[in-house]
């Protein structure tokens, strides 16, 4: 009889303490502490942002693509509205201050507001695309996440309020590396919680069988445009994030590319693993700067240096290839690390004992 690879509250699913608020309370003042250690280092910061954003967006989509079963790739579309409404938001609110906070609590208090008005906006058109579309099955969904990617940056690209294609600059730089840790955090507390409840056990029925799923009388469209929602909120915070770190947002950074950089890291990582996700994230972004450093020490600091994102698209590709042969299934699978770790240390102190 085959067992089901479905998840199981288990001892490897959420434990009961995660459930309830608790996780915050840890996770804030942690952050807050590594913000400030970091404070004097504004690469690492820098690159620490980066790989954060990255880690919310596979995050997100490992939602629709991993846990549903379904194939989106336009993610940087909905990256995209997030930026662009929170960045015009802040843009509007540059001079305007909370008298009864400090200047510091007030940028975060205007951030906080940009973020979730761009998550909110990302929302509604993830629930616009998503309502017709995801009656679509495969390729037919593919084709259409694929257009609406497209059709916001052309439209951003012709649009004067977004900069049209010279993007938006002079968006207050108050993003942190706490308040990027801070929706990590958040995304995958999500995630995890999703997957082990009821809600998640119909969507992953729907990836596993949509037909029986429905004929069980799981709403199939309803789940999958929730689940649709939910990662495009996401999304969009990650986009928000995005345009408060960096010096100019414009179309090039939303582009085909970056919705394929997305889906790598959750078929590299594997499609359902929140944690697969995030290492694969982890390691796809730290990729560009190693291949930059070799680059340096080879002494290329002239014209390879200056092609390694050119070199980045081929050497994802290799890494599909590679893994596809030797496995298909991703680094983990739909498992969790912990799933999958070697299981020798308990059972040498077994034997010792």
């Amino acid at each position: 009889m085959e067992t089901s690879s479905v998840p199981t509250p288990s001892p490897g699913g959420l434990p009961p303490a995660l459930r309830g608020i608790l996780p915050v309370l840890i996770a804030v003042p942690v952050l807050l502490l590594f913000d400030r250690l970091l404070a004097s280092a504004p690469f690492a910061t820098y690159l620490l942002s980066i790989m954060g954003v990255n880690v919310i967006l596979a995050v997100s989509l490992n939602i629709v693509n991993g846990m549903t079963g379904q194939f989106s790739i336009g993610h940087a579309g909905f990256m995209a509205v997030g930026a662009y409404v929170a960045g015009v938001l802040s843009l509007s609110f540059k001079e305007t201050a909370l008298s009864f906070l400090p200047v510091a609590a007030s940028d975060q208090v205007f951030l906080v507001v940009a973020l979730l008005a761009g998550g909110a906006a990302a929302a509604l058109c993830g629930f616009l695309v998503g309502l017709p579309s995801l009656r679509l099955r495969g390729d037919y969904l593919a084709i259409v996440t694929l257009g609406f990617g497209e059709i916001i940056r052309v439209v951003v690209q012709n649009t004067d309020a977004f900069g049209r294609a010279l993007g938006l600059s002079g968006i207050p730089q108050t993003s942190s590396l706490a308040m990027v840790g801070f929706w990590v955090f958040l995304v995958v507390l999500v995630a995890r919680r999703i997957a082990y409840s009821s809600h998640g056990r119909s969507l992953w029925a729907i990836r596993e069988d949509e037909v029986a799923a429905e004929a069980m009388g799981v709403d199939t469209t309803g789940y999958k445009v929730r689940a649709f929602v939910v990662s495009a909120f996401f999304a969009g915070i990650a986009g928000g994030l995005f345009a408060h770190f960096v010096p100019i947002i414009n179309p090039g950074s939303f582009t085909f590319v970056k919705s394929m950089e997305i889906v790598v890291m959750v078929v590299l990582g594997g499609l359902g693993s929140t944690t697969g996700a995030i290492v694969a994230a982890v390691f796809l972004t730290l990729l560009p700067e190693a291949l930059r450093s070799a680059f340096t020490v080879m002494g290329a600091e002239g014209s390879l240096a200056q092609k390694v994102d050119q070199i980045r698209m081929p050497v994802y590709g290799l890494l599909l290839v590679a893994l596809m042969l030797l496995r298909p299934q991703g680094l983990f699978g739909m498992k969790e690390i912990w799933e999958v770790l070697p299981r020798w240390l308990p059972r040498r102190r077994k034997g010792l004992a």
